[in-house]
């Protein structure tokens, strides 16, 4: 049997869980906590799924481009801004028509991520770290 790694500890999840820990008399904290909690979960239950995923969306673009930028000394690590990347295009190409207002913002993201992504692949390959300032 398997468990899940929750932050209060390992539970398993076909196990009915206690609402508090071991010992905890549930104090005026505890009743403050279970409050927040109760008010956070009814202003999420009252925002567009759109939303959110759209939130998540930029969340790992901004991911991408954390490991396309080159630190002074380093090189971008593409595998990872590749998964980054491939993960924008599985919720904006996965949820096509879905994200309303979203998607042509995260598309056009997308668009400008994948060829950010191609120009620092090719000046990685050609080890040429000024390619960008070529004129012509």
């Amino acid at each position: 049997m398997s468990t899940l790694w929750t932050p209060g500890g390992e539970n398993d999840p076909e196990e009915p869980q206690d609402t508090a820990p071991p010992g905890d008399a549930g104090g005026p904290d505890d009743e403050a906590a279970r409050e927040q909690l109760r008010a956070l979960r009814e202003q999420l239950s009252q925002t567009p799924v759109a939303d959110i995923v759209a939130n998540h969306a930029i969340g790992l673009w901004e991911l991408a481009l954390l490991h396309l930028s080159a630190e002074e000394g380093t090189a971008p690590d593409l595998e990872e801004a590749r998964l980054a990347i491939d993960g924008v295009a599985a919720l904006v190409e996965g949820l096509e028509g879905r994200l309303g207002r979203h998607q042509e913002p995260l598309r056009e993201a997308l668009a400008q991520l994948r060829l950010a992504f191609v120009e620092i692949s090719r000046r990685a390959e050609t080890g040429d770290a000024e390619a960008g300032d070529e004129s012509g």
